[in-house]
């Protein structure tokens, strides 16, 4: 196909005036790659971490941001085979080599060579986008584009999080923070199908109110209660199991306080900060265990669109805005004003 697209290019790091809507050429898939037309976006706070840069990371900008991302399948590439053009797909976020020891063994996302739509090659956030064949996969008949793309990083980052790393048990209890984050509203999900008792923190009464009609038992105001007393008065002193977080340096210390004898942190992220203060008598004592977790195998994806048929999980959508708007969408995501995600269509 001839012609140019419509595209957000962030060329350097700053504000949410640095994304920037351009022309460029439709971008033509190699071998072993297809072309999609992109129907639905999705953000993630990797969006807003790609913008606004993190020390010591260098970004190849300029960049076309969006990690998550359904659409329709527009030209094959050389070589590519089990797929058709107009077939309606989600796409897979990580991009691996597909022919190392790890994805040999179907553990991409521990790829040397592991990379993210959005992050380190051009992402969803144009008309369309070019990946690898087997980043694209069947949408599910039940989701809208919209819902489609609402799923990929954070149900596979919650999934890997509880059911990989900290291998959640039916009748353990977790706690979860940032209860409205997109990571958390999966996890309430995949911890209530797991048969768990949920506990979680959120910043407004609001959120938590929506977190109880998840599935939540009980629920933290972090604002206005301390997390780790709270805890401790709702197990009867003992702790939790379980906490999966993505908060970082506020949560740390507490997070460790509040696991019981055995217990598991599983955390993906540091929105908080980096350094955090780890009081080490209660690791060795009560022979915790913290695990680090980024992403998963796109395996894993799977089962998550198999129970999305059955309506055992969904996708939560705070709101829908044009792909014009998403200076608008990253000030939301960096003002936490969502439930869940946001979600952008084509302009």
């Amino acid at each position: 196909m001839a012609g140019s697209m419509r595209a957000v290019v962030i060329e350097e790091h700053g504000g949410p005036e640095v994304l920037r809507i351009v022309e460029r050429p439709v971008p033509e898939p190699g071998p072993g790659e297809v072309r999609v037309r992109v129907r639905a976006v999705a953000l993630n706070h990797l969006d807003l971490w790609l913008r606004k840069g993190v020390a010591g990371v260098r970004y190849p900008l300029p960049l076309v941001p969006g990690t998550d991302g359904a659409g329709i399948v527009d030209v094959l590439g050389p070589g590519v085979t089990g797929i058709e053009p107009g077939n309606a797909c989600v796409l897979a976020p990580g991009v691996s080599c597909g022919r190392c020891e790890e994805c040999s063994a179907g553990r991409d996302h521990l790829c040397r060579w592991y990379g993210i739509l959005g992050e380190t090659r051009d992402g969803t956030c144009a008309d369309f986008i070019v990946v690898p064949a087997v980043n694209v996969l069947p949408k599910p008949e039940s989701l809208s584009f919209e819902e489609a793309a609402a799923v990929p990083l954070p149900f596979l980052t919650a999934w890997h999080m509880l059911m990989e790393r900290a291998r959640l048990e039916p009748g353990e209890t977790i706690l979860l923070h940032a209860a409205g984050s997109a990571v958390s509203t999966a996890g309430i999900q995949i911890a209530e199908l797991r048969g768990a008792r949920i506990l979680v923190t959120a910043g407004s009464d609001e959120k938590l109110a929506r977190a109880r009609e998840m599935g939540a038992e009980e629920t933290i105001n972090y604002r206005t209660q301390d997390f780790a007393k709270e805890v401790r008065r709702m197990t009867g002193k003992r702790g939790v199991d379980v906490i999966l977080d993505h908060v970082g340096k506020d949560t740390w210390e507490g997070n460790i306080k509040s696991l019981a004898k055995g217990g598991r942190l599983v955390f993906c992220g540091n929105t908080s900060g980096t350094e955090a203060l780890t009081p080490l008598p209660h690791v060795f004592f009560k022979s915790l265990s913290l695990l680090g977790s980024t992403m998963g195998s796109r395996s894993e994806l799977f089962p998550i669109f198999r129970l999305m048929e059955r309506g055992e999980l969904y996708p939560v959508i705070d709101r829908v805005l044009p792909l014009g708007d998403i200076a608008q969408g990253h000030r939301v995501l960096e003002e936490r004003l969502a439930f869940g995600r946001v979600v952008l269509t084509p302009w």
